[in-house]
């Protein structure tokens, strides 16, 4: 019994090529309507793999491949495409050939980078990490300011000026000071707190001005608004030292005080203690300045020698406290209050502090933790202060001490007369012509 089907048995098979044949010759093509075969290779030709002289363009070792066609002789665009395909450009070897000697595929030239879109890119990356950078450092900063002083509260003010005043203020604040700490910097444990500095910076258009209050200055104490009561104390002709009105009841008396014995309206409030101060020194890296004469003061531990030198926060803490070492005390402490804080602002402005991240940002830090102002105060006024007591320390404003025309009980009287000519120039932004002397 033959095992093979009917169509599979030997009788029926034939000459046919395939299908288990053992026929030498290939059945005849079989014509599809969708298929065009190209000429077959000529007797003589090389075939797969041996592409000879004259060969076609699709031999060496690649066989022609069909077209397609919609059955009515239109390969509809595929042509192209196998032509391509068929002259072995897709492997990009030269010749047509499928890859390099060792038949590896060989790859075109790379293209020619485009610079002008590289730095298109990188120069909008950075924009964009700077305008972050910006964006966040700003929030940070304006989020460190201890905004506690309501000018609000102050009564009877005199009307604004032109141009914007400053009462910047060096509390003997000892918050936050170890008994270590008080010991290292001659700051003594007193109780309650006093002003130990206080200046006028007057910001205009004419020029940038820096008047040193000295703390022993008589003035007046007026009536008033009890800054935690609310209550209104009325004024009795009292005449005190500056300073005074500050251990009484704090910013608001000492702000209207000055406003009610200069007539100067006060826009903003800055206040910095012994321990803020000593710290935003040693976070720029210590302030080089020149010291005219030798002195020591055993209550602030100064111990300087004339000439030119660094000085650490400790040491410029007792620089600017100091007034036993002098004659005319008051005055001269205010003379190197204004020398120190001028150079300071010269010294946090230069590029070896505002470029470097590691010295800039400890600064602000150690800066804006330190000090107190008013509930107005934005950073834009507070940078604008800094700039303007930078000018004025490289010569481009005016630097000087209230008038005084001498003095009563141990306190210094100002000079009423030139004290209303610098108030009006002042509130009219005018240059300042009125001297000390």
């Amino acid at each position: 019994m033959n095992d093979w089907p009917e169509a599979w048995s030997d009788e029926n098979r034939g000459t046919r090529y395939g299908r288990g044949s053992a026929g030498a010759q290939p059945e005849g093509a079989r014509v599809m309507r969708q298929v065009r075969r190209g000429p077959a290779v000529p007797p003589g030709r090389r075939g797969y793999g041996d592409a000879g002289p004259s060969a076609p363009p699709y031999a060496a070792g690649v066989p022609q491949q069909p077209s397609y066609v919609d059955g009515q002789g239109h390969d509809g665009g595929y042509g192209e495409y196998d032509s391509g395909y068929n002259t072995g450009q897709v492997y990009g070897a030269p010749g047509g050939g499928p890859g390099g000697p060792d038949g590896t595929p060989v790859r075109g030239p790379r293209p020619a980078p485009n610079w002008r879109r590289r730095i298109k890119w990188t120069a909008i990356t950075l924009a964009t990490v700077l305008v972050v950078t910006s964006v966040a450092t700003y929030f940070w900063a304006d989020s460190k300011l201890h905004r506690d002083v309501d000018l609000s509260t102050v009564i009877d003010r005199p009307e604004a000026g032109e141009g914007t005043n400053y009462l910047i203020v060096g509390s003997d604040s000892r918050k936050g000071l170890s008994a270590e700490d008080k010991k290292k910097l001659h700051t003594g444990s007193a109780d309650g707190q006093r002003t130990d500095s206080m200046m006028i910076l007057h910001v205009g258009d004419s020029g940038d001005t820096l008047i040193s209050l000295p703390r022993d200055s008589d003035v007046e104490i007026p009536t008033y608004k009890g800054s935690a009561s609310g209550k209104t104390y009325q004024g009795t002709g009292r005449h005190t030292k500056l300073n005074a009105a500050y251990a009484e009841d704090g910013p608001t008396l000492l702000v209207r005080t000055v406003e009610f014995n200069t007539g100067l309206h006060i826009d903003h409030y800055v206040e910095i203690g012994f321990a803020g101060f000593a710290k935003i020194v040693d976070a720029v890296g210590g302030v080089e300045i020149t010291i005219d004469q030798a002195f020591k003061d055993k209550y602030s531990g100064a111990d300087f020698k004339a000439g030119k030198q660094k000085l650490n926060g400790e040491q410029a803490l007792a620089f600017v406290r100091t007034r036993h070492a002098f004659a005319a005390s008051d005055l001269q402490r205010t003379k190197n209050q204004q020398k120190f804080l001028s150079a300071l602002a010269h010294q946090v402005a230069t590029p070896s502090t505002v470029l470097n991240p590691f010295r800039f940002y400890p600064t602000m830090g150690a800066g804006l933790d330190s000090l107190t102002v008013d509930k107005d105060m934005s950073l834009w006024d507070l940078a604008s202060m800094f700039w303007a007591m930078k000018g004025v320390s490289g010569g481009d404003g005016t630097s000087m001490n209230m008038p005084v025309s001498g003095s009563t009980g141990g306190n210094l009287v100002w000079d009423k007369t030139k004290v209303k000519t610098l108030v009006n120039e002042l509130n009219n932004d005018e240059k300042v012509t009125v001297s000390a002397n």
